[in-house]
């Protein structure tokens, strides 16, 4: 017995006809956002992706940017690994993003406390605490290079002035690593305060006000009302300050030198590879790459522990 395969009813000419033109005019909209978009895709890419290619391929061959690179296959990492500044480097970068973290991390937020509770002369001091930030990384060093003069510095003239003993500041080992911080603080702090305030602003009035009416503290209404509506904004910015701390350069390259193995760090050491000692981009590039794995495997572990909260 044949089967009668029911047939589709045909579609009326103009549905297919009003489809066909929503069709044309989404592909025509795709078009249309492309083209404006291919001249940032097209920066995006050569000043951002080609680099970070660029130096990954650069990072398999010797070259000095002179004569031309040879392929070298892994010897640019053995012989980062065999550098004895290689552990130093990050160790000390270890303990720089460690004591920032101290500093850098939980002042803002203090600060942005303070600020956000204030009640007169609101604007003056979050003018006051953003100010570090609008200056160039390389005046404000230079700045606080004077500070730290063991000769003339202005620090040192405080502690005499207390007759206090004066410090070798950057020239001390002891204290070398807190200078650097002490000024990367007070540099960029000014951003983190400013996010910090945003998210205290966001924050509902009505959840101070029934702390309050349950007998809450100052104490008990940041523990159980601000940290808890700030725990979002808070992990992202441990997440920044780390990476960012992790990549210092500026502060002990020009307050302690490159040679300083007590302040000597890895973008100080991949400067030292490149432009210094060895001449050889191929081993600043090998030590790039390492420090991009370390960084993006932390940040990968980090944002997996982190995701449900």
């Amino acid at each position: 017995m044949a089967t009668i395969t029911p047939t589709r009813p045909a579609r009326p000419a103009h549905q297919e006809a009003a489809r066909n033109g929503r069709t044309r005019r989404r592909i025509a909209d795709n078009v249309n956002a492309y083209v404006f978009l291919a001249a940032g895709l097209l920066c995006f890419g050569l000043f951002s992706w080609w680099p970070l290619i660029k130096g990954v391929i650069l990072a398999f061959q010797q070259d000095n940017f002179v004569t031309e690179p040879e392929w070298v296959g892994l010897a640019n990492f053995q012989a980062v690994l065999d550098d004895p500044l290689f552990w130093t480097a990050w160790k000390n970068t270890l303990e720089f993003t460690a004591l920032a973290l101290v500093f850098g991390y939980l002042v803002p937020f203090g600060v942005a406390i303070v600020l956000h509770e204030l009640r007169h002369l609101k604007g003056f001091f979050r003018f006051a605490v953003y100010l570090p930030v609008m200056l160039p990384p390389i005046v404000t060093v230079i700045l606080w290079q004077y500070f730290y003069d063991p000769g003339n510095g202005l620090f040192n003239a405080v502690l005499s002035a207390l007759h206090l003993p004066e410090s070798g500041w950057t020239q001390s080992p002891r204290m070398v690593m807190v200078s650097l911080v002490l000024v990367s603080t007070w540099a960029n702090m000014g951003g983190a305060t400013i996010m910090y305030l945003a998210g205290l602003a966001s924050i509902p009035g009505e959840l101070y006000e029934a702390a309050e009416l349950d007998g809450a503290g100052v104490w008990k209404r940041i523990r159980h009302v601000t940290l808890p509506q700030m725990r979002f904004l808070m992990l992202v910015l441990l997440l920044l300050q780390i990476v960012a701390t992790m990549q210092v350069f500026i502060e002990p390259y020009q307050l302690t030198g490159t040679t300083n193995p007590d302040s000597i760090t890895v973008m100080v050491l991949i400067y030292r590879y490149a432009f210094t000692v060895n001449n050889d981009f191929g081993m600043a590039a090998a030590m790039s790459v390492l420090l991009f794995v370390v960084l993006g495997a932390f940040s990968a572990v980090y944002l997996r522990l982190t995701r449900k909260s």
